[in-house]
């Protein structure tokens, strides 16, 4: 029977080892909270381009407003006052493939695409294939459209932005603009590229695998969600927001 083994971490009476470091005696200290995560996952330190870039993505996806997840947990806490960490699970539960999980579903998109530029195709011919493909199926491409923010998302096109000035510019960065003409083709029109997109193409360009796209807007909107959670505590409005909800809701009997 094989033994549960973490390479993780360890207490010990005298001291913490994580990643084969000591906590106290050269962690802490020296590593910010994200060159911290990023030891953690990875089992390395980030270097100076991979902690730009993680810290770069954290921030753009931290915060946007009062989204269903802050709503959700503002909700949550409104109904439980005491349960903070219910209500940062409620907006945490809420990270699917529509909001927050999304540079997960655009980190499987790019990483199909690339598999078909390593079988022969060029950018343009692979992205444009895989947008056809959902166009057909009625669906829809992940890391386009907002509901907000058009024609462009700022957080995207600042991502891209930096990217070209610090000399970022893998096979899935390139595949990011070879969909965003492809989709531009297939609809007709131009869709806005959200930010969920160059999350992705950054980060997968740097060598982090999809699991890693999908875990940082998670950590981002967790802080977010205690900032929302710290303001709902002092200035409530999850009830609010509730019967707002109720008022716009058209009940019908079928």
């Amino acid at each position: 029977m094989q033994e549960p083994v973490t390479h993780i971490a360890q207490a010990y009476p005298d001291r913490v080892e994580v990643r084969g470091r000591d906590l106290a005696g050269d962690l802490m200290g020296r590593l910010s909270f994200s060159e911290y995560f990023h030891l953690l996952v990875t089992g390395r330190e980030p270097d100076d381009r991979e902690r730009f870039f993680v810290d770069l993505v954290l921030v753009s996806i931290a915060e946007h407003g009062l989204m269903p997840s802050n709503v959700a947990a503002r909700m949550t806490l409104a109904a439980d006052p005491g349960s903070l960490h219910g209500a940062v699970a409620a907006g945490i539960l809420g990270a699917g493939p529509v909001i927050l999980g999304t540079a997960g579903e655009c980190a499987l998109l790019l990483e199909s695409a690339q598999s078909r530029v390593e079988s022969g195709a060029s950018p343009a011919a692979a992205a444009s294939e895989a947008v056809r493909e959902i166009h057909a199926a009625d669906g829809r491409v992940p890391g386009f459209g907002h509901p907000v923010h058009r024609p462009l998302d700022p957080r995207a096109e600042r991502i891209l932005d930096l990217a070209s000035e610090h000399g970022l510019a893998g096979p899935h960065l390139t595949l990011t603009h070879s969909l965003r003409e492809a989709v531009a083709d297939t609809w007709e029109r131009p869709l806005t590229l959200n930010v969920s997109l160059p999350i992705a193409a950054v980060l997968l360009d740097l060598g982090y695998p999809s699991t890693f796209v999908k875990a940082v807007p998670i950590l981002a909107r967790t802080a977010s969600l205690l900032a929302h959670l710290a303001e709902e505590s002092r200035r409530p409005i999850g009830f609010l927001l509730a019967e707002k909800a109720e008022a716009a809701i058209d009940y019908r009997d079928d």
